[in-house]
């Protein structure tokens, strides 16, 4: 009896998904029109048969990933009314309005490789609109993308920004959940910058991940191991500030996967390991009009353009302010040690990288900025429309020259409260986003600090890895 082929769900090869996911690109970057977008897509999910379902994607206040999946038909018929109850998310709506809708953003549609996601699936992000159809005000991912469709019809202004986000792969699966500061993580490599051999576990994954990464379009540069044990780090092309962070959340989502499905787990903590290298996510900015970098100038201190230089005096000048989002857990400030090349110092520099802000070597294509001291486990979203608004707009309190930029010796703070006193008592924090937004975030980080250890000594205390807001430890917040 011949076998019968219970399943033909949608399954494509990666050379093809990644034609399909870069010419999905492409139509955003050539501002194809959201009302065309969604007849495109639309059009194309009725037509395939072989789909069973859409992830759609959204991020909370913290920066922490969720996903929904829909029925495809239930989809077809209902997509301009998604609703979810925003109580359940920490940092959203209360009990008493807890109801949310999802918009569908048709230009973030993306197949995705399915021996990691599962066959007959495609993914896109949602935008989290109120009870009435405005825009949630604490949806950070829609607040950039609002942010940047302004610069762009108010100046013609673009954003591209490249991450360098770092991770560690970890020994067994859900290390974080199991972690016990007696034990600590167990590393699965101990080999450090460049130097794993090609078959180790921790290159093994680097392939794996890199290949489902080239899939998803993010247009690859390069994948190494880092400086330390059981690091990596994935480097690809920049991208509008929206495109970016999108593909930040599918880097890490797709990083876990991956791992787990080799018996591992891929940490995105900060510093998860005392006495070696954490983990960073150096930003590199660039804005450019109507195709020119405009952060270049030949003539310019450091090849930077007056504008650019105005950019960074605006980052530095509000660095205490900010330095909560970009480093937004009790684990980050330990990465934050000068014994580690810790960004910490609030100056800039061509060649010091204890600096918040480095001048990379560039030319009229490559000249940009590189912030480094956001951490990787920072909410994305929140990051990029900070450091481009503060970057445009901050307050300029003191007067920055060429030579305080360098020789200034100011710290960023060195612990959770002390950013938190910096973040609750800035203006331009409260201008920027909304004293509710403001005092929900600080109200997050302080809770999840009040669950840890004040002095942070050399261990990994095991309160800071289990209400770290990434790690999906929900049920343990019911129990104070």
């Amino acid at each position: 009896m011949p076998t019968i082929e219970l399943r033909n769900f949608l399954e494509i090869p990666y050379d093809q998904l990644e034609e399909m996911n870069l010419e999905a690109k492409s139509k955003v970057e050539k501002r194809t029109s959201d009302e065309d977008l969604q007849e495109y897509y639309l059009r194309y999910l009725h037509d395939e048969k072989r789909l069973k379902a859409v992830t759609v994607c959204f991020s909370d206040l913290e920066g922490r990933f969720h996903m929904l999946d829909y029925d495809k038909k239930f989809l077809l018929s209902s997509y301009d009314n998604l609703t979810f109850d925003g109580s359940s998310i920490r940092g959203f709506s209360v009990v008493r309005e807890s109801d949310l809708r999802l918009s569908i953003d048709w230009g973030s549609f993306r197949w995705l490789p399915s021996d990691v996601f599962g066959p007959g699936k495609v993914m896109v992000f949602g935008l989290i609109k109120d009870k009435d159809g405005s825009p949630y005000s604490s949806d950070m991912r829609g607040r950039l993308k609002q942010y940047c469709d302004q610069l762009y019809k108010n100046d013609g202004i673009t954003t591209n920004i490249s991450v360098e986000a770092e991770g560690f792969l970890f020994e067994g699966l859900n290390a974080e959940q199991t972690y016990n500061s007696r034990e600590g993580f167990k590393l699965v490599s101990s080999g450090g910058y460049y130097n794993s051999l090609p078959k180790d576990p921790l290159k093994l994954f680097i392939d794996s991940f890199a290949e489902a990464q080239r899939s998803l379009g993010f247009e690859n540069e390069k994948d190494h191991p880092e400086v330390a044990p059981s690091q990596f780090e994935l480097n690809y092309k920049y991208c509008d500030a929206l495109l970016a962070a999108d593909q930040l959340q599918l880097y890490k989502l797709v990083a876990r996967q991956v791992a787990a499905n080799m018996g591992h787990t891929a940490c995105f903590l900060p510093k998860p390991i005392a006495g070696i290298n954490g983990s960073g996510m150096h930003c590199n900015l660039s804005l450019a009009k109507k195709g020119q970098n405009m952060f270049w100038d030949p003539s310019g201190e450091d090849q930077l353009s007056k504008k650019a230089w105005d950019f960074v005096d605006r980052l530095l000048n509000n660095a205490n302010d900010i330095c909560l989002i970009l480093n937004s857990s009790v684990n980050a400030y330990r990465r934050l040690d000068p014994h580690f090349e810790a960004p910490n110092q609030i100056k800039s520099s061509a060649v010091d990288r204890t600096s918040m802000v480095r001048i990379p070597l560039g030319n009229e294509k490559s000249s940009r900025i590189e912030v480094r001291t956001v951490a990787p486990d920072s909410n994305p979203y929140l990051s990029f429309l900070t450091i481009l608004q503060t970057g445009m707009e901050g307050p300029m309190t003191e007067t920055i020259t060429s030579e305080s930029r360098r020789t200034r010796t100011r710290f960023l703070p060195g612990n959770i409260y002390d950013a938190a006193r910096f973040f609750k008592g800035s203006t331009f924090i409260s201008e920027m986003l909304g004293e509710d937004n403001k005092e929900k975030f600080v109200d997050r980080k302080l809770l999840a600090a009040d669950r840890c250890p004040r002095e942070l000594g050399t261990l990994v205390k095991t309160s800071e890895i289990l209400f770290h807001h990434e790690v999906t430890n929900q049920h343990l917040w019911t129990k104070f």
